[in-house]
Formats: structure tokens, C-alpha cells, sequence
């Protein structure tokens, strides 16, 4: 039996990930910064170690070194971007030690982890994508290209962390004070909805799984979807498999876009690991935990077909996790 790593195992994904892994006859060890009765899904696989921080790099690396090598470890899957950049910027232990990372190639992720560098990677390799203009703050200083609001964000932010919107001169003035000029962008606002393309890709052999699904109905401060819709717009689906194909990634990966009222989609950015809504996916007919890791293993995927539009909603739960007695 293969085992599986799975890093910050209380994100969102955590829940499918794990189950699925199972259900594929993996050993499942997980992880997180909390300790274990703080998160439901820590009793649900069969080892749970409590994480440090993994921008703490050497006693992070030395952690998961140690689980490896004590839980025999075969594949790595981290859960949310700062776990991606970890390993994505510390592979050659685990290459040596023959552990797989089950994330996209560096040069991969070097792109889609700059959203500056994504968007101007796909003006020039994806002419079927509308981008969002995106400017470095340090570049518009004296003179903005857009009239406010205006969209500020660091190039390599995560779950709308140091997401700010400006939306008169005197905020902007303050804003061009206290933020980091290297490590902004900037872009126009644009309203529309928020709709994720969940991708499942493979070189070789080659085939690409595009799944839409709008989550914008009800969702999270953080763009957690709550309540989505599963549809179809094969052009939409037929693009993002050649941004896909464009930006080499590999497994299961999230495209963000913003769609207009006139039908427009912008490209906001690519989560390059299990979606918040990869559940939805999976409830929608496709095996996106399954077939990441015969990515990984050089298998076929499944090809995916779509049969009905779909409503779905998540619940919270609640859960005893420890009880201390008398």
C-alpha cells in the first residue's frame, strides 16, 4: 500500500482529498499548524502530525524530512499555495529520496505563482483569454492608467490576503505610503461573477479535463464558494485546456475568472492545487483526487462528460473531537 502526505489537512479540500485517497487504497498521513483536536479531518487518516509554519522554512523542511523517512512516505499532495511554494522551492530531497510531489513542474508554477508573470505569460501564449490589466505598483506611481476603484494585491497573494480596494485619490496616496512598491500590482476594477474551471491535465498520454462551475451565489469573505452552479461553456472549457496545455501544469488545478454581464470571462488567476470547491467537481461526475494522482502516476485519466446543470450547497458540521474527563 502507497502512502500519502497531505499538508494543512483543515483547508477546505482537506475533506475530499483525504476521502478519496482512501477510497484509491492509500495510506493517508496528514498534517497542520493546529493540534489535532482542533481539526475534524486529523482523526480521519491513519497518522496526524501537528505542523510549524511552513514560512518557516528549515524547521518546516526538517519536519516533513522526518515524517517522510518515519512514515515511508511515496507522495506528497499540499492543500493551499503556501505549501505548494514550500515545495515547489525545495524539491531536491524528495526527487533523491524518490517521494513524489504531486504538484506542477517548477517552471509551472513560477508563472502561475506571479500574477503579474501570469498575465503577461498569457497576453502573449493565449489570445482566446481576456487578462486583467495588471500593473507593478512601483510603475504607477505617478500616473494611474484606470480610474478608480482600483484593484491592489500582492503578486503572489493567496485567499485575498493584503487584498485591497482604493476608490479615491487620498486612499491611494496613503496606500502608495505603506505598501510594499515591490510587491503590489494593480489593476482596474471589474465587476462581474466569480467562475472556477476545475482542470485535470496529463502530458502523456495527453488529455486535459476542463468542469465550470459559477461560485459566486453564495461564498465566503475569502471567495469560498458555499452555494454553486455546474454548467457548460465549451469555449470557456476549451481555452483554459490550452492555457493548460500552455502553462504545462500537471493534476488538478483552478482557473479563476471574472465573468461581465455582456458574457465576458477575465482571467483572475490560477490556484495550482485542489480547489476550495473541488467536492462540487467530483459531485458533478468527475474523480479529481482520483485522477491527480494517476497523473502523477502516469496513467490514463478518465475523460469527464458533462450531463446536467447542477445546484450545489455546503453545510457545516459539528464534531466531537476529544473529550477530557473528570
Amino acid at each position: 500500500m502507497k502512502t500519502a502526505l497531505v499538508t494543512s489537512i483543515g483547508s477546505v479540500a482537506g475533506d475530499i482529498v483525504i476521502k478519496s485517497l482512501k477510497q484509491h487504497n492509500y495510506r493517508v498521513v496528514g498534517c497542520d499548524i493546529y493540534p489535532k483536536e482542533w481539526v475534524v479531518d486529523a482523526n480521519n487518516v491513519d497518522a496526524f502530525y501537528r505542523a510549524p509554519l511552513s514560512v518557516n522554512t528549515q524547521s518546516f523542511l526538517s519536519f516533513i524530512k522526518e515524517i517522510c523517512l518515519n512514515e515511508r512516505i511515496n507522495y506528497i499532495l499540499p492543500l493551499t499555495d503556501i505549501d505548494v511554494d514550500f515545495f515547489n522551492n525545495n524539491r531536491d530531497w524528495f526527487i533523491e529520496n524518490g517521494i513524489c510531489l504531486c504538484i506542477s513542474p517548477q517552471n509551472s508554477l513560477d508563472i502561475i505563482r506571479n500574477k503579474k508573470k501570469l498575465a503577461d505569460y498569457i497576453d502573449i501564449n493565449c489570445p482566446d483569454i481576456n487578462t486583467i490589466p495588471t500593473r507593478m505598483l512601483s510603475s504607477v506611481l505617478e500616473d494611474i492608467p484606470w480610474k478608480f476603484p482600483l484593484v491592489c494585491k500582492p503578486y503572489d497573494g493567496r485567499s485575498s490576503q493584503g487584498l485591497r480596494f482604493i476608490y479615491t485619490n487620498e486612499e491611494w496616496e496613503q496606500f502608495k505610503q505603506t505598501a510594499d512598491q515591490k510587491k503590489y500590482i494593480v489593476q482596474p476594477y471589474i465587476e462581474g461573477e466569480c467562475v472556477m474551471v476545475e482542470i485535470v491535465r496529463q502530458s502523456e498520454p495527453h488529455n486535459v479535463v476542463a468542469i465550470t462551475r459559477l461560485g459566486s451565489l453564495l461564498r465566503t469573505s475569502n471567495n469560498c464558494g458555499l452555494t454553486v452552479y455546474i454548467y457548460q461553456d465549451k469555449l470557456l472549457e476549451e481555452a483554459c485546456k490550452k492555457m493548460a496545455d500552455v502553462l504545462g501544469v500537471i493534476g488538478c488545478v483552478n482557473f479563476e475568472f471574472l465573468r461581465c454581464k455582456d458574457g465576458t470571462y477575465y482571467l483572475v488567476e490560477c490556484n495550482p492545487r485542489f480547489s476550495a470547491g473541488c467536492e462540487f467537481s467530483c459531485m458533478a461526475g468527475y474523480d479529481c483526487v482520483g485522477n491527480h494522482m494517476r497523473a502523477f502516476n502516469h496513467l490514463s485519466i478518465d475523460d469527464f462528460e458533462f450531463k446536467h446543470n447542477m445546484y450545489m450547497a455546503r453545510k457545516y458540521e459539528e464534531y466531537i473531537t476529544k473529550i477530557e474527563e473528570d
